[in-house]
């Protein structure tokens, strides 16, 4: 038995240990449940099932079915491999996997007072009707009676109160169940804090009923109301997937605001069943026009997390909604992302009010909050929707949001203009959803073509990513033009991509399409140390719809670890249709539309715009990137060779009612070149400077006359960008008063060092990009972007203790077992005192019977008695 000293030093080396590994993934926790996928059905699966040793829990997907073993843990760190080979080797057992527990929080906004509740009336709903229109327009959509009849909306949840008197008469059975228990009945388990609430919340804004005296009205208050108990228990990939799976054929929306952690270092999505589900959904939902799925996009905004990092709402298959508040800004709790499709509103500040709704306890509450709030409202909205047009696939409705979603009175500082003429947001996507506008749209809608996928592999070999630096690629497509795979005009584009990194929250990744527009397909993550990187993990960016991919895509990493990483994948799948398919006769704003004349307004006057086809650049185009670090004496040097790029201007198609515009066609100039580029990075241990070169040669370009382009003009307070009115000027570009009366106010070009400036000259700038800093109104590239101290000094600090407590452990230790084994340098004076006088000394002179040993101290002692 080790003494206590001893046993303190071990508790406090393990302590210190264990502190530094606090930035690493956490581990993985294994269920006493697995998902079977058996041949020979649902009887062949008791049978096995019976024949193992486990309970069968029932389907959860076609063919695949949920095992549970009372002898295994129900929660443990460790897989049963045994049981697991077990089943294995069945012959009829083509797939099985033990499910994992999976972290999933709810996305409302936690309380840290108690709320008092009150019946709220129809005026707390400010959302629904604002007299300064500051709405999402669903009073237009009631007036035309659209209530969301006979559509059926689930929440995956913790659960509904299926008898409050205010959702009762819109409960439906078959879209409820209890996944967590296992039963039909989705009744949330009651506690005092009545922390189940969520489910309830989010079923009552979108059906509770209307004109009955309680609480609120919902937007779909005709609609069917279900609810799934889900997140009350031990959340796995089978839960997820029976969840999201249930009943395609009669759900027509399912609503859902959870996800993984929203604490800005973690990057989770859906594992393979719960893939499987969204796949089968969206294949085979809703007879075959796919499963409708809504997504809060989350509220880690705090903690700067990203949605991005959420595989949920980053899922093509997806509505990611975010928040707005009632003052239209961007709430403290948001996550931006280039993923997110559109805005509802919800909570913001405390002076800001909050979402009415149905409360636990047959209560009522005009306190919900986060982007929970928020996704019930666009499901709603999608009920109304799918009531205007029931024929509607799931591409359609986001096809429709991005046309209608109103960018107006929300308040973000990152609106941009992509080349198909939509604003669109990181904070917001397309603007706010409006549901007059949507239902009037889905009215006359006709189904888009069958969605294409071009994948195109834009690497050769990895890539190192240099420390405090970014790396920047290219790769040019004709978007699989010829092909069965052309793809034209884009809908989702993502970017599949496996780094290492040291530190991933230490790296910002932004994707530029051939028509300039930039998607931060990460943003910095601060909180997240993880060493994980990315494996495989596909960003995807909505921002670039209804563009031409054809031409140079432009992918930048930058890193600010002082560390390197490195690329070893980047795929660029572009998704969308293509003109070989035909046109789907919807109204649309394929490019920029050009207006000649606007009202008082600067709103443009029917009858005056000019279809903008884009510039049709006619290239072959060689970029050469060499790269050399010095300090891990490493070179890279990669090659690209692009293709010949045509593209034809498409012809436009007229738009109807509200969007109708007469337009044609305006020949652009067509420049002709072909360039080469070389550049050039070197980085140093020291130095994170980057040295470029580019060389031009043999450019030649010949212009078209472009006719009536001098009687371009736009009103105040609009200005004239690139042949399209926009009220402020992006940035890089700065307003002026332009030299060309005829032309009136412009946004002309900053000095190309300068991010927003307030001229052309490069010591007229405001702010500047990631990789320089401000000085005297100019831009001067950084030579070492500043380290960050805090965790450098902490992990200093943890190694320095660790080694004092291992050198105080074995000091101890000696001193212990010396004095336990009497091996001491020094020796006390010892006499032999015989207390008898019977004692006697052998011939080697030890003590014998009758003596005994006394220390100089204990002599005194005898010597006082």
């Amino acid at each position: 038995m080790y003494p206590p000293s001893v046993l303190l030093l071990a508790t406090v080396l393990v302590l210190l240990v264990s502190r530094g590994t606090l930035g690493e993934e956490k581990p993985k926790l294994y269920s006493n449940q697995w998902a079977v996928e058996v041949v020979g059905g649902e009887a062949e699966a008791r049978k096995l099932a019976q024949s193992h040793g486990f309970s069968y829990k029932g389907k959860i997907l076609n063919g695949i079915y949920l095992f549970e073993h009372r002898a295994v843990f129900k929660r443990s760190l460790r897989q049963n491999l045994q049981r697991h080979q077990r089943l294995r080797r069945e012959p009829t057992v083509r797939w099985l996997e033990q499910q994992e527990i999976r972290r999933r929080v709810k996305r409302d906004l936690r309380q840290k007072r108690t709320i008092e509740f009150s019946d709220p009336e129809w005026s707390a709903m400010w959302y629904l009707h604002n007299p300064n229109n500051l709405d999402m327009n669903v009073i237009p959509a009631w007036e035309k009676g659209y209530t969301g009849q006979g559509v059926v909306v689930t929440i995956l949840d913790d659960g509904i109160e299926r008898d409050h008197p205010d959702l009762e008469r819109n409960y439906d059975p078959d879209a409820s169940y209890d996944v967590n228990g296992n039963d039909p009945d989705p009744m949330p388990r009651y506690n005092p804090s009545n922390e189940n609430r969520h489910g309830t919340r989010c079923a009552g804004e979108v059906s509770a009923v209307a004109n009955n005296d309680v609480c609120g009205v919902g937007i779909a208050y005709n609609s069917h109301i279900g609810g799934v108990r889900m997140l009350d228990g031990d959340v796995t990939d089978a839960v997820e997937a029976k969840s999201i799976g249930l009943r395609p054929q009669h759900i027509d929306v399912y609503s859902a605001s959870w996800g993984p952690d929203d604490d800005g270092r973690t990057v989770d999505g859906p594992a393979s069943l719960a893939k499987k589900a969204f796949e089968d959904g969206i294949r085979e939902g809703r007879g075959g026009k796919g499963s409708i799925f809504v997504w809060a996009s989350g509220n880690g905004g705090r903690d700067e997390d990203s949605c991005n990092c959420d595989g949920y709402t980053n899922s093509i298959y997806t509505m990611s909604v975010s928040s707005a508040s009632e003052r239209g800004n961007i709430p403290w709790y948001l996550e931006k992302c280039s993923s997110t499709l559109a805005t509802t509103y919800s909570s913001g500040s405390g002076a800001e009010r909050q979402i009415v709704s149905t409360d636990l306890r047959h209560r009522c509450t005009e306190s919900h909050t986060g982007t929970s709030a928020s996704a019930p409202l666009a499901a709603a909205i999608v009920a109304l929707t799918l009531e205007a047009n029931p024929n509607l696939t799931w591409r359609d409705l986001q096809h429709i949001v991005v046309r209608t979603a109103r960018p107006d009175n929300l308040n973000a500082d990152d609106f941009t203009t992509n080349a198909a003429g939509y604003k669109v947001s990181h904070a917001f996507g397309f603007g706010l959803m409006d549901a007059g506008a949507m239902v009037n749209l889905a009215e006359r809608w006709q189904n888009v073509p069958t969605q294409r996928v071009c994948s195109l592999s834009a690497m050769n070999r990895q890539t190192s990513i240099p420390a405090s630096n970014r790396l920047v690629l290219h790769k040019t497509t004709d978007g699989c033009k010829g092909t069965d795979k052309e793809v034209t005009r884009l809908e989702h584009v993502q970017a599949r991509l496996t780094i290492t990194a040291m530190r991933r929250g230490e790296l910002q990744i932004y994707l530029t399409s051939p028509s300039g527009t930039r998607s931060t397909l990460l943003d910095h993550r601060s909180r997240d140390d993880s060493t994980s990187g990315f494996n495989g993990w596909e960003f995807m960016t909505t921002h670039t719809w209804d563009e031409n991919p054809e031409g140079t895509w432009t992918l930048e990493i930058n890193n600010m670890d002082r560390h390197a990483g490195m690329l070893k994948e980047w795929t660029l799948v572009l998704r969308g249709t293509s003109e070989s398919q035909g046109s789907h006769g919807n109204p649309h704003t394929p490019h920029p539309q050009l207006c000649t004349q606007t009202d008082s307004n600067g709103v443009c006057i029917e009858g005056s715009t000019h279809q903008v086809p884009p510039s049709t650049p006619l290239a072959s185009t060689t970029i050469k990137q060499e790269s050399t670090s010095t300090a891990t004496s490493t070179a890279v040097k990669t090659e690209r060779k692009s293709t010949t790029m045509k593209t034809e201007a498409v012809t436009p198609i007229p738009s109807a009612a509200t969007l109708e515009r007469s337009t044609h066609q305006v020949p652009t100039s067509t420049p002709s070149a072909s360039t080469t580029i070389k550049q050039e990075s070197t980085s140093t241990a020291t130095s994170a400077a980057v040295k470029t070169e580019r060389k031009s040669t043999a450019v030649k370009t010949e212009a078209i006359p472009t006719p009536g382009k001098a009687t371009l003009e736009c009103k105040e307070p609009n200005y004239l960008l690139d042949d399209m009115c926009v009220k402020t000027c992006p940035n890089r570009y700065y307003p002026s008063a332009s030299s060309d009366q005829s032309q009136g106010r412009t946004c002309e070009s900053c000095d190309k060092t300068c991010l927003t400036c307030s001229g052309a000259q490069p010591y007229q700038c405001l702010t500047c990009g990631p990789l320089s800093h401000l000085f005297n109104n100019t831009c001067f590239p950084m030579k070492q972007l500043p380290l960050d101290q805090g965790p450098y000094l902490f992990y200093v600090a943890a190694v320095f203790f660790c080694v004092l407590a291992v050198v105080l452990f074995f000091v101890i230790f000696g001193i212990l077992h010396m004095r336990t084994n009497n091996k001491w340098c020094f020796k006390e004076e010892v006499q032999y005192v015989d207390l008898n006088g019977l004692g006697q000394k052998d011939r080697n002179g030890l003590v014998t019977e009758g003596e005994m040993f006394l220390s100089s101290d204990e002599e005194d002692l005898y010597s006082r008695e």
